[in-house]
């Protein structure tokens, strides 16, 4: 889920800048919480790059409506507080002694950005300039690539050509000497992909998840064995996962956290996590469909801050572009022996071994061929008590059982809590809808009671032409009553007069 708490708050800021180990003490295990800061935001953007070194965030390029960016942004984990750089590259101008020159950072996207020995370094990626040159490797533009490193090894797999061609091969570059090596691998690799996640396992695994072509996605998950150099593809256990491409990847500890992608139809909402030692699939949270966590070309990136292991990510495409920042603090787990995966070559020689054991065991100890002898004295020696060996594997099944039962129990428990959650918004939903019929029908009423009146109205102003009539008729007969009665007084006033006078 995604845990707005942090949304703001002046209680958690220090100095008048957000503090970090305030509003860590507020986050719930395995839950993304927006992170607030403080100077001025990036631009919101996609298929840039990020690398935490000492202390500090570092988001480098990306690309926003087909414009790529240069700059070099710094997020302090400390103080939660952005800033700019402004580097520029020295060039070794050849031939000449002692002669460099500076140019600006190029704008750049879709690269990969590691930390090695205090340095940050940005590998390959696409940009406006055509530029190729890479000591010891040539045609290797390319964006959307993996890029893992193992000891001083470097380790780049796959990716997207200029020409939109798919890649599939893998190079390494040893950080000592800065020089690139193709490498012939043995099995077949991982098909041709690019917007894939890679990181390493136990110092010897290299891990390869998901990717895209222009048309489709993959889920699949390929391991390769970097002693031998031969590719294979385990069987997984847990949840089912989606194909995704432009997810973004971290490790912690055993633990590979993955977050966000597409399949071109919508955004991964899950954050799943892989436990790479048990090799099975699990999922830590998930959000909204149009949340920025479920963006394409976001980035994600490992840090520890007072040795607690947390998660960052940054950007990303889902409609929109957004230059939010999110934590997550990974739920302790308890750390696991390495598993090891035999590659198909080993498996195949253990079989013959197997069978040669057999077939001398079958056949009794007569005229036992001395190299034959050894290996049954080999495999004497590792094969373990029957009983013991049953033991430890029911032990192990136990185990799995019990941890594949808490987890059971750990979803059930969300899933009531978000069944109570429905349950409460659904009594506060009825009690609104109740009080909306309650207030409907007193305007029915209300509209009853004010259409009689306009009745009423109508009614009398029916009847004001009539009284104006009987008003008029009323009128002329006082008119014909005053006329009357002034002509009798005159009358009545000249038979007077001519009497007295007579």
């Amino acid at each position: 889920m995604h845990d707005p708490s942090l949304a703001g708050g002046g209680d958690k800021m220090v100095n008048g800048h957000y503090n970090l180990n305030v509003l860590l003490s507020e986050i719930h295990n395995d839950n993304w919480t927006l992170l607030h800061s403080s100077g001025r935001k990036p631009l919101a953007r996609y298929k840039h790059a990020i690398a935490v070194a000492q202390e500090k965030l570092f988001v480098i390029g990306g690309s926003c409506n087909g414009r790529y960016f240069s700059d070099v942004q710094v997020f302090d984990l400390r103080s939660l507080t952005w800033s700019v750089l402004n580097p520029r590259i020295e060039i070794e101008n050849l031939g000449l002694e002692n002669s460099t020159s500076k140019v600006a950072f190029p704008a750049i996207s879709g690269h990969s950005l590691v930390e090695w020995e205090n340095k940050l370094l940005v590998v390959a990626g696409h940009s406006k300039e055509k530029t190729d040159s890479v000591i010891g490797l040539h045609d290797v533009a390319r964006g959307g690539q993996s890029v893992t490193i193992v000891g001083s090894k470097l380790i780049m797999f796959g990716g997207e050509g200029r020409n939109r061609q798919l890649l599939n091969d893998l190079h390494i570059l040893d950080l000592i000497t800065m020089t690139w090596d193709e490498v012939e691998t043995k099995n077949a690799p991982p098909s041709p992909r690019f917007d894939h996640t890679a990181t390493e396992h136990a110092g010897r695994y290299l891990f390869i998840f998901g990717g895209s072509t222009q048309s489709s996605c993959f889920c699949d998950l390929h391991v390769l064995d970097l002693q031998n150099m031969e590719w294979s593809q385990p069987d997984v256990q847990g949840v089912a996962v989606t194909p995704r491409g432009g997810h973004a990847g971290a490790a912690v500890g055993d633990m590979w956290y993955l977050v966000g992608g597409g399949n071109n139809i919508s955004g991964a909402t899950e954050t799943i996590v892989l436990n790479m030692s048990k090799l099975v699939w699990s999922v830590a949270t998930v959000v909204p469909s149009q949340d920025p966590l479920a963006s394409e070309g976001l980035s994600l990136s490992a840090m520890s801050i007072d040795g607690e292991s947390l998660l960052i990510a940054f950007g990303g495409y889902n409609g929109k572009y957004s230059n939010e920042l999110f934590v997550l603090k990974p739920k302790p787990r308890v750390p696991t022996k390495p598993k090891l995966y035999q590659s198909p070559a080993a498996a195949a020689a253990a079989a013959s071994v197997t069978a040669a054991y057999a077939l001398v065991t079958s056949t009794g100890t007569k005229d036992i061929d001395p190299v034959d002898e050894n290996v049954k004295s080999e495999q004497a020696k590792r094969q373990p008590e029957p009983e013991s060996f049953a033991t430890e594997v029911l032990t192990v099944e136990k185990k799995n059982l019990e941890s594949k039962l808490a987890e059971v129990r750990r979803e059930n428990a969300k899933v009531e809590g978000n069944l109570e959650d429905a349950r409460n918004r659904q009594s506060l939903l009825s009690m609104e809808l109740k009080a909306v019929a309650s207030q409907l029908e007193a305007e029915r009423s209300r509209c009853f009671k004010l259409e009689i009146q306009i009745s009423d109205i109508q009614k009398r102003l029916n009847s004001v032409g009539s009284l104006e009539r009987e008003l008029e008729i009323l009128r002329q007969e006082r008119s014909q009553v005053e006329q009357n009665t002034a002509g009798v007084q005159q009358q009545g006033s000249g038979g007077l007069l001519r009497w007295m006078t007579g």
